[in-house]
This record gives C-alpha cells, sequence and structure tokens, in this order.
C-alpha cells in the first residue's frame, strides 16, 4: 500500500458514524426516477459535503430527469482521468420514504434505495472526500452522479460517455452483491415496446370480420420466448401486456414490452433480426406488428474488469476482507464505460440485497472498508 492509500484508508476508518448519518439523510429524501427535485436534493446534499472540504462541483441541469453532478480533484501531473459514478435515483414512488424511511437493526440499515445505491453515493463521497485529504492522486478524479439509471439512463448516457471517453477506469457503486462480491461482469438489456394492429368486430355478430390483434401478439410472445438461449447467455421476456376494448369485441389494437438481455455486444444485432422476423409475421391475417425501441444498457464484458478486479481484491485483502468477483443479469451504467473500451469495475457499494423491494436492506458495517477497498485501489494506480 503506498503512503496515499495509507493516508485515505486511515482518514476513513474512524468514518462509520458520518457515513450512516449520511445514507440516513439521503435515504429518507424521496427520489424516484422522474421526481427531478428529489433527485437534485439528494445532489445538493452531497455537493454541500464535497464542497466543504474544497472539491470542485459542477451542476449539469435537467428539468425532466433531474440534473447530473460532476465533482472533479485536479490531479497532480495530470493524463486520463479517473471515474467514480452513480446513479441517485429510485424505484420508489413519492411518499414512500414518509410510510418506510431509513431504520437499522443491529448493523443492517433499511429503506428505499439504501443499498441501490444510495449506499453507493455514500462510498463514493467518502472516497473521494478521503483522497482528497490525502493529498491527491497524480491524474484527475472525477465523481459522476447520474438522475436517470433505473430507466435506462434516457439523459445520463450522454453524459456518462462524453466524460469516460478517454478515461484511465470507471468504478461504479451499485451495490455490493449479498454474498459479498463486486460485480465483474454485466449483461446488456434493451427493451421494445411492441405495438400490433387488428381490425375490430362484434364477437357475437360478426366474429369472422374481425382480426383479433390480441391473437396475434398471443403468438408473437410464443416464438418472442422461444428465442431464450440460457446457453449463449440470451433471454426473452414479454413483461407487460395490454390491448383490446371489451370482452365481446375482437381486439384491434395490442401492446407489450420486451426485455432482450444479451452478454455481448456483437449478439445484439442477430437478436433484433430474429425479433423483426417475428414481428413481420401475419399470424391472424389483417394484423400487423410494429416496434420502438426503448432503452439500451450495453454490457460490461468481463475482460474490462479483469485487471481492476485483481487490484481491487489485492486492496480488499490489505484492508481486511476477502472479495470474489460475481456475474449478473442485471444493467448498469458500467456497461456504457466498458463499450467506450475503459477499464471497468462494477458493485462496489455496500453489501446489499433484495433492491427495488420493501425488504431492501445494506450492511452498514461494509461502509468504511468496501470505502477504504476503492480509495486504496484508486490511490494504487
Amino acid at each position: 500500500m503506498t503512503p496515499l492509500a495509507r493516508r485515505a484508508s486511515d482518514w476513513l476508518a474512524t468514518r462509520r458514524t458520518e457515513m450512516e448519518d449520511f445514507l440516513r439523510q439521503i435515504v429518507d429524501i424521496d427520489s424516484g426516477s422522474r421526481d427531478a427535485a428529489g433527485i437534485d436534493a439528494v445532489g445538493e446534499a452531497m455537493a454541500a459535503l464535497l464542497e466543504a472540504d474544497g472539491i470542485a462541483v459542477t451542476r449539469i441541469p435537467n428539468a425532466t430527469y433531474g440534473g447530473v453532478l460532476k465533482a472533479e480533484i485536479p490531479g497532480r501531473i495530470g493524463g486520463a482521468p479517473v471515474l467514480l459514478m452513480g446513479h441517485r435515483d429510485t424505484v420508489y414512488p413519492k411518499g414512500t420514504v414518509a410510510a418506510r424511511p431509513f431504520s437499522r437493526d443491529g448493523d443492517t440499515g433499511f429503506g428505499p434505495g439504501v443499498a441501490d445505491m444510495k449506499g453507493g453515493l455514500v462510498v463514493d463521497v467518502f472516497v473521494l472526500r478521503a483522497l482528497k485529504a490525502a493529498g491527491g492522486t497524480d491524474f484527475p478524479l472525477i465523481g459522476l452522479f447520474t438522475a436517470d439509471e433505473e430507466i435506462g439512463s434516457p439523459s445520463g448516457r450522454a453524459v456518462i460517455e462524453q466524460v469516460a471517453t478517454g478515461a484511465r477506469a470507471a468504478f461504479n457503486a451499485e451495490p455490493g452483491r449479498a454474498s459479498g462480491n463486486v460485480v465483474t461482469a454485466r449483461k446488456g438489456g434493451l427493451t421494445l415496446d411492441i405495438a400490433v394492429t387488428g381490425r375490430a368486430a362484434h364477437s357475437g355478430v360478426n366474429h369472422a370480420d374481425g382480426a383479433s390483434a390480441i391473437g396475434a401478439l398471443a403468438a408473437k410472445i410464443t416464438a418472442l420466448h422461444a428465442l431464450t438461449d440460457y446457453a449463449a447467455g440470451i433471454t426473452t421476456n414479454v413483461g407487460v401486456i395490454r390491448g383490446g376494448r371489451t370482452s365481446n369485441t375482437v381486439a384491434d389494437h395490442a401492446e407489450a414490452a420486451l426485455d432482450i438481455r444479451f452478454l455481448s455486444v456483437d449478439q445484439l444485432d442477430g437478436i433484433l433480426d430474429r425479433v423483426e422476423a417475428i414481428l413481420a409475421k401475419e399470424d391472424v391475417p389483417g394484423t400487423s406488428a410494429s416496434y420502438r425501441r426503448g432503452h439500451l444498457f450495453m454490457p460490461l464484458e468481463e475482460r474490462m474488469a479483469a485487471d481492476l478486479f485483481a487490484r481491487y481484491r489485492a486492496a480488499a485483502a490489505a484492508v481486511g476482507f476477502a472479495v470474489d468477483g460475481e456475474f449478473t443479469g442485471g444493467c448498469a451504467d458500467s456497461g456504457f464505460t466498458g463499450a467506450l473500451g475503459v477499464p471497468s469495475l462494477c458493485g462496489l457499494g455496500p453489501v446489499g440485497g433484495a433492491a427495488h423491494t420493501e425488504r431492501e436492506w445494506c450492511r452498514l458495517d461494509t461502509l468504511v472498508p468496501r470505502a477504504q477497498a476503492l480509495a486504496v485501489t484508486v490511490a494504487d494506480l
């Protein structure tokens, strides 16, 4: 461990109470996706801590989704920056905090977004503060905190790609796995909104004159689900359907939302070709189908994390815990940095689980050691 890493680790060693207090503060701010005011309020709480330590913070506003927060610590020498990343939005609607605020039971914290990923935001903020207090790194450090990851980063992706292009490394503080592992690979994901048009008719009087959009959609769902190939790491899932008017009317419209997951970028075109062929087929005469692309997450391929994980694993051992890498089918913003060719490691927040549910939890006793391991990894680059 270098002297800089030691100083940063020592600074963090006494910060558990402060970290827990800050976690409680930001968990108790509703910040569901598209709640721009709440998301920005979380950002202002983060900015207040960073600016108090002399770390420059830039706010990139967005009235629809909430702004991006960019914190910067200049390097002593310069060169390509290192990114610490996180998102400030959660999946929980406004009012959740009033019904279910932060709580704790021993070393476990509960509350909306406590793991995904407000615990990670706490780690990022304190790592930046620790490295600043320890004297700073030779290279620039950037903390990049977006507002809309839970809905596919419609505004955040462009900022991430602009800032990350040419970066030395990117560290994303999504929650550590319930197993205690960090994330060394993630699937990519694409959503498609499918619309089927048919022809209405009375289901008793002139059923033969109709063309059921629901019937056509049902056939397409069966075919779309058959594209799942576990061995290749490809899954397809229609998770939402709707359509029709009444039970005694042949449906003239039907819609579905399709989720596609894949392991590598080169799989995507082939999957889309097969999906388009299914949608082009006239399963019910008189019907037709179209689709609109929704959000796209790029995969984080394991090769992009390998070197950083080896460094992180050594840093974790130096501060006192063992860790392995883990693959997950979930998507995250680290896929965007990895797709740019930037070495990227994910799942570096405190250990947590049951994300996106009322049971979401975070191991409070992992806040300090996970922050120390990340700080040491960055300092020793």
